[in-house]
């Protein structure tokens, strides 16, 4: 029986790493590593990030699994579609901000800030309409904090229907009582907080470039901002479930 337990605790874990490799999380840690001049404060975000979904997958989980209380079915395809209209109002915000002329090459901003600017610079231009010798509202240079990470990690964690969180809540619920399925959802957690971790080192290594190579900055945003209008027409439409496994 003991062995039957670790499988599955293993098969959670694997499972955690598998999730944390998703779309999604690669087109957010992607975000908080761009915006980064410090490799470690980039690393401390993207956990801040997967504690965040973390945190509310294990909240899901005790009330499917523990409490017995199905998640309405609505909830997974509404969260989809909201991720992905607000990819694709960032990934446009994004060259927006990149189009700005106030901004540094070598700084990537962040997609919230970018949105911002996107609707200061369109305010911008309707009100030059009435007053041509407006000036050009200042660059709005927000960047993510721990708090703000962790909030978008739990609103991406609304997104339950995923087929890795559907086998985690069946995986979990097949161990047999509170304490295993605990458990369960723990390995998971550490599947996932491991997986993103990694990601966000890698991707604030790659981003590191930029302190010398500005043009590499600006390449690597605009690859990033075609990645997350594609990946946001993909969810607003509902069609996630056809793009390839990424692990």
């Amino acid at each position: 029986m003991h062995w039957k337990m670790e499988a599955t605790l293993a098969a959670c874990l694997v499972l955690g790493l598998r999730h944390g490799f998703d779309y999604d999380h690669l087109a957010a840690i992607s975000d908080i590593a761009a915006v980064q001049t410090n490799r470690w404060r980039a690393l401390g975000l993207g956990l801040f990030y997967a504690l965040g979904h973390a945190l509310t997958v294990a909240v899901l989980g005790v009330i499917v699994i523990q409490l017995h209380v199905p998640l309405p079915g609505w909830l997974d395809g509404l969260t989809e579609r909201l991720i992905g209209a607000t990819l694709i109002i960032l990934g446009v915000a994004v060259v927006a901000g990149l189009m700005h002329p106030h901004a540094h090459p070598e700084r990537v901003q962040s997609r919230i800030a970018a949105g911002v600017n996107l609707m200061r610079t369109l305010g911008w231009r309707l009100l030059r309409m009435f007053k041509p010798e407006r000036e050009r509202p200042a660059l709005f240079a927000w960047n993510y904090s721990g708090r703000s990470i962790f909030l978008i990690g739990m609103l991406h964690g609304v997104g339950a229907e995923t087929p890795s969180q559907l086998m985690l809540f069946f995986l979990a619920s097949r161990l047999g009582g509170t304490t295993q399925g605990l458990l369960g959802l723990a390995a998971f957690a550490a599947g996932l907080v491991t997986m993103n971790g990694l990601m966000t080192a890698s991707l604030a290594g790659i981003f590191g470039v930029r302190l010398k190579h500005p043009l590499a900055a600006r390449i690597l945003a605009w690859t990033g901002a075609a990645y997350s209008c594609g990946i946001g027409v993909v969810f607003l439409f509902g069609w996630s479930s056809a793009l390839p496994n990424l692990m």
